[in-house]
């Protein structure tokens, strides 16, 4: 597996180009701004674009996923129901500050914690990540040892919490659960700053470790 990332957009969104370097199938996670970025970098490798992974419906995260799909219309979008009322919402997506509010389609798959997602040769499981949003979710390549975590987990800190459907202790709870159950030298691809490692975030992360929430 082969990643290649680019940050995107005024809050500093990560949007990841995944692909299998044998057969150049490829997917994308977090569509954000400007999507003639990563779409250029999609054509300029030849990567077939199967995929489309949203880890939740914020603007920044999707805000080019239109574009994205416009292009690529045989890639599939796999997103957890729970934020479904957010894709045609600019107050719940938070677009509605934008010039042009951000309304995106259903997808082709809504997904839950548990389900395995099989493309491009990789076989990812479903994590259940809420409490940024309802409708939080993380993708886990077991044999790649890596998790892409959106606005769940982020290196030395987790995702606000104050936006609606935010819940600081459903997202401490699940990361805690359903994250750090993970082996401790899983890298931990973000949607916002430096990748970290499961271990390195259960012995250091300010919001996660000791007792509270």
């Amino acid at each position: 597996m082969k990643i290649k990332y680019t940050v995107l957009g005024p809050f500093m969104t990560n949007t990841y180009i995944v692909y299998n370097e044998k057969t150049m199938e490829g997917l994308v996670v977090d569509p954000s701004f400007t999507p003639e970025h990563y779409i250029h970098a999609i054509l300029q490798d030849q990567i077939e674009l199967r995929s489309i992974f949203l880890t939740h419906a914020h603007v920044d995260h999707m805000a080019g996923m239109n574009a994205l799909r416009a292009r690529f219309p045989k890639a599939e979008l796999y997103m957890s129901r729970g934020d479904a009322s957010y894709l045609k919402d600019p107050s719940k997506n938070l677009s509605y500050e934008f010039p042009d509010h951000v309304l995106v389609e259903d997808p082709e798959h809504w997904v839950k914690g548990g389900d395995t997602i099989k493309t491009c040769g990789l076989d990812f499981t479903v994590i259940d990540t809420p409490g940024h949003t309802p409708g939080g979710i993380s993708f886990y390549e077991a044999k790649e040892g890596i998790v892409f975590t959106g606005d769940s987990l982020f290196h030395g800190s987790i995702g606000r919490t104050d936006f609606p459907g935010g819940s600081m202790t459903t997202l401490v709870t699940a990361i805690r659960k359903n994250l750090f159950c993970l082996p401790d030298t899983v890298t931990v691809l973000s949607g916002h700053g430096d990748p970290t490692t499961i271990g390195q975030e259960k012995k250091t992360n300010p919001f996660l470790v000791g007792g509270g929430l």
